[in-house]
């Protein structure tokens, strides 16, 4: 399978928000997405492609030194299949050709699936946020990762 990962464009939306819808419980908008890729001059967006299709997204802002992930999403079907990590891969390349220092997330303490994902990344835990979710008030996790190599 061959896996294609490039910048979001608009005509990518509507393939987006199925994937949104499916995954999470409080999906964004269409008005939200387009904002994103159009006017957040802070924000990247990567989508995955198998075979022409839209499969999997993931978004960073850039906020100051640091990498905030929004979010990465993959199809239900395409899961398992190394996706999420080629997206992951993707966003950390970003963030490292424009001198980003650290990156950080937000993920659900329940989805361990993700969590593994961005520790085989060298994100470690750094802390928890209570009630974060709105939907279910579940904590959220906090990661972190240094993109920086430490000379000896």
């Amino acid at each position: 399978m061959e896996i294609i990962v490039r910048k979001m464009v608009e005509e990518d939306v509507d393939s987006i928000l199925e994937i949104e819808k499916e995954a999470f419980t409080t999906p964004w908008s269409r008005e939200a997405f387009l904002t994103e890729i159009k006017e957040n001059l802070l924000a990247y967006y990567l989508v995955a492609e198998v075979d022409g299709k839209v499969v999997g997204y993931g978004g960073i802002w850039l906020i100051l030194n640091e990498g905030h992930i929004t979010n990465i999403a993959v199809k239900e079907e395409y899961k398992g299949n190394g996706i999420g990590n080629h997206i992951l891969e993707g966003l950390i390349c970003y963030c490292m050709k424009n001198g980003i220092d650290n990156m950080t997330l937000e993920v659900r303490e329940s989805n361990l699936i993700a969590q593994n994902l961005y520790k085989k990344y060298s994100f470690v835990s750094s802390g928890k946020r209570p009630n974060y979710y709105s939907d279910d008030g579940e904590d959220a996790i906090i990661m972190w990762r240094t993109n920086r190599v430490e000379n000896e």
